[in-house]
């Protein structure tokens, strides 16, 4: 009789788990193929969106015919993994071509570059090169509509605390007039405009420099160049220094060294035999702390960086990217 008992709890507890695990699968926050159920969860949103100030005008714009994107989905649960090199990377984002449109954006928007510039001691040359990674000088932007993209990630359920968030930031935008909910277009996660900044950092960094009452990311050179230089500078961004040079690293040279979790004077660097690509001293003064970046190794490209590239990196937390950055606004002003 135990014996028929310790079967029968452990088929119960089998048949329970595997319940749940089905539960799990099919819940509303993470099925977005029943209409009935997203619907239900849209009215709740709702209901809490009237209850945080957003007006019914602005959720009946912004909710008209909504429904979850597929794509949206496909794209979140199955990014790929692409195994690029540094080097490799760099020749995908940075071709001669982007470098030659970059410098001819450069000079079409020189005045107002300089004018902003100054404001926000930023360099010209770093929101030019962002501008241009993000999306080719506001060339690709994203064609996905950002209401349907972040409710779709919000319902969706893997970072739906994230997404939740982002989609009132995006309302707000639309209740505070910035744009139409139609014409509010972004990459599939829901980054807007020329300078790719999610609803929450267009809430947090988004300027409007024309004065007109509107902040347009989307179409106007100078909120997209103001709002880029307000991000940095509240970040942290060092006027009239730059994010780091290329080196050479000594052999043999300690591995745990490499990386931005180790960070010394530039002074220390040298004395360990870190140098300039052809043998020069690194610079003396400033005597900036620095860490060694190596993003395919010892063995390959080497760079020291300073504290504007931790600032480039709160922008995108990749070592790529934001090599890319400062070796773009280099090769920008560099003939």
């Amino acid at each position: 009789m135990a014996i028929k008992r310790s079967y029968v709890n452990r088929r119960s507890l089998f048949i329970l788990t595997v319940s749940l695990f089905v539960s799990v699968l099919t819940s509303p926050a993470q099925s977005a193929d029943n209409p009935q159920r997203f619907g239900e969860w849209l009215e709740d949103f709702r209901t809490e969106a009237l209850a945080k100030g957003i007006s019914q005008e602005t959720l009946d714009e912004a909710f008209n015919g909504l429904k979850p994107i597929p794509r949206v989905i496909e794209l979140d649960r199955n990014q790929p993994e692409f195994r690029l090199t540094f080097s490799e990377y760099l020749n995908r984002v940075i071709p001669p071509s982007r470098v030659v449109r970059g410098r001819k954006k450069f000079g079409d928007h020189q005045t107002l570059l300089a004018e902003i510039s100054q404001c926000y001691g930023v360099q010209s040359r770093f929101l030019v090169s962002l501008w241009g990674i993000e999306t080719d000088f506001g060339r690709s932007t994203g064609g996905f509509p950002v209401i349907g993209a972040t409710a779709t990630l919000a319902y969706e359920g893997r970072r739906s605390r994230f997404f939740r968030n982002e989609l009132f930031h995006a309302l707000r935008i639309l209740e505070n007039g910035h744009i139409a909910a139609s014409k509010m277009k972004g990459s599939w996660a829901g980054a807007m405009g020329q300078i790719q900044f999610m609803p929450s950092s267009f809430h947090n960094f988004a300027v409007d420099y024309q004065g007109d009452g509107r902040i347009d990311i989307w179409g106007d050179p100078g909120d997209v160049f103001a709002s880029a230089a307000n991000y940095l500078s509240q970040s942290g961004w060092v006027a009239k220094q730059i994010w780091g040079r290329k080196v050479r690293l000594p052999r043999p040279f300690n591995q745990r060294l490499v990386g931005g979790k180790t960070r010394m004077r530039l002074s220390d660097w040298q004395a360990l035999g870190v140098r300039r690509p052809n043998g020069p001293a690194l610079p003396r003064k400033p005597d900036l702390m620095a860490s060694v970046v190596a993003p395919d190794g010892i063995d390959g490209k080497t760079f020291i960086v300073y504290d504007n590239y931790r600032v480039i990196l709160k922008w995108n937390a990749s070592d790529f990217f934001g090599l890319a950055v400062g070796i773009l606004a280099d090769r920008l002003v560099r003939r």
